[in-house]
Order: C-alpha cells, then structure tokens, then sequence
C-alpha cells in the first residue's frame, strides 16, 4: 500500500491584523514543509480573529477569492503542498459571516466547509455573528492517496458530523479549532478528538488556537486513539506520518464500521 501524507498541525492565535495572520500561516507552514509536511493544518479563524465578536466582525470577513485564500493558494503551490485553515467569509445577507474552512494546494481550492453546528454553548452565542452552513455533501479530498475530510471545533460534540465524512471515504479527519477555555475544557476536548478517532477507526488531525483563550493541545491521533504528536500551549507545529496500512490493519482487526447497523441522515 502506498504511503501516506506526513500531517502538520499549526498551532497559533490569530488577530484582527490580516497581513500579520498570512505572514504567521506562511511562517509555520515554511516551518512544516522544512521538517517533512506535506498537509497543513491551521486553526479555525485563521484569517481574522476578535473576541469578544461585536461589528467589526463583518468588516474582517473576505470572500473566498480575497487575500487570504489567494494568498494560501499561493503558498501551496510555492511549497508544494496542501494547506487547510478556517477563513472568515462574508455570508450572502451582508448581517453576518461564515466561520468557513478551505482546503488548497497549488491547483486552487480543493474543499470549503462553512460551519454546521455554531457554538450556542457554555454562555457564548456564535449565531449571533455567524450564519450557519448548508446540509450540503461531505467534504473530502485526496492527499497522497489518502482521503481527508473537514469538519470544525464545536462539531466535535456531533460524532455525526465525523460520521458521514468516513461514509464518504474519510480516512484523516481534519479539525480546525477555537476550542474556548474553561472548566473542563482541555479534558473534553482531549477526549472527543480521541474518541472521533476510535469509533471511525480513523486518524485525526486537531489544530487549535493557543492559551490564554483557547486550550491549544492540538494534536495528531492514530485509528485506535493513540496520540501520535502533539502541542502544549504555545504557537508551535507538530508533525506525524499517516499510515493506510495501519488504518486497513486497525479496520480489519474491529470492522465496527461494517458491523453497524444505523446510518446518518440529514436532519
């Protein structure tokens, strides 16, 4: 069986400084190429980032055309890889933005998920800002031979969401994060990468923002919950290969993936 991609997970805390935000991307991915990378993986929110939202909010968002797409296409095919990172997007009734995720490599965009489960938890309401994302298809592309899916932070707390990505050929499942601080925070948060990965039999790529308002811990965790690498609370990279034949020899071992017998649907 073929190789897989060598995963980097970039951990960083983006800012309302836009041109700041794409010279910290490039820096850590330059970062992550050098030391074997050949996937990306930056936070949700990459872009532009404030807290608390208020309005200005909708001024940071860019079209998926704008500097910042632009610019990690760019980047991508400079290193010759592809990169994935949450964009602030401006949503089509001009009130409020798409917390969207983008996938690229030198060719363009490969993959673009706007955000399904908002974060109306724990006292925050990112409704209130953020226009949720259509039921559309799972998105998936190929790296090495590998498929990936791209889900975001909150949709941890769905194992769905995780789900119709592996029915749809998902083999990494990428998440881009802002995984918010608090009383049992980093332990949760731990705990559902670990437990998305074991019950899909599926490696899991996790990149948050740092300390003091996110968790950071962002990692890279095997088909059987093993972390393979991982982040304190620090900017920083970390980086794991991706092996199929471990995924083959993990499903094959607990084909809980065959043996179910509920499926996902819309709701």
């Amino acid at each position: 069986m073929p190789s897989g991609p060598v995963v980097a997970v970039a951990q960083f805390a983006p800012t309302a400084d836009h041109a700041a935000n794409r010279e910290t991307v490039a820096e850590l991915a330059e970062r992550a190429v050098a030391r074997g990378a050949t996937l990306v993986v930056f936070p949700e929110y990459s872009s532009f980032f404030i807290d608390p939202f208020d309005e200005t909010l909708r001024d940071g968002a860019e079209d998926l055309d704008g500097p910042f797409v632009t610019s990690l296409q760019d980047l991508a095919g400079r290193l010759g890889v592809h990169l994935v990172a949450g964009v602030l997007e401006r949503a089509g009734d001009g009130e409020r933005v798409h917390n969207t995720v983008v996938a690229v490599n030198g060719d363009g965009v490969v993959a673009v998920y706007r955000k399904q489960h908002l974060y109306d938890a724990f006292g925050q309401r990112e409704s209130d800002w953020v226009a949720p994302g259509e039921l559309v298809p799972p998105q998936v592309f190929a790296v090495d031979g590998l498929t990936c899916g791209v889900m975001t932070c909150y949709d941890l707390r769905f194992p769905e969401s995780a789900r119709v990505l592996v029915d749809a050929g998902a083999d990494l499942l990428l998440v881009p994060a802002e995984w918010v601080r608090g009383p049992l925070k980093e332990d949760q948060w731990s705990t559902l990468l670990r437990a998305r990965a074991i019950e899909n039999t599926a490696y899991v790529a996790a990149a948050d923002h740092p300390a003091p308002l996110g968790v950071g811990r962002s990692a890279i965790i095997d088909p059987q919950g093993v972390v393979l690498a991982s982040l304190g609370s620090t900017t920083d990279i970390a980086l794991a290969p991706i092996d199929p034949a471990a995924i083959e020899r993990v499903r094959r071992l607990n084909p809980a993936l065959r043996l179910r017998r509920y499926r996902v649907t819309p709701g």
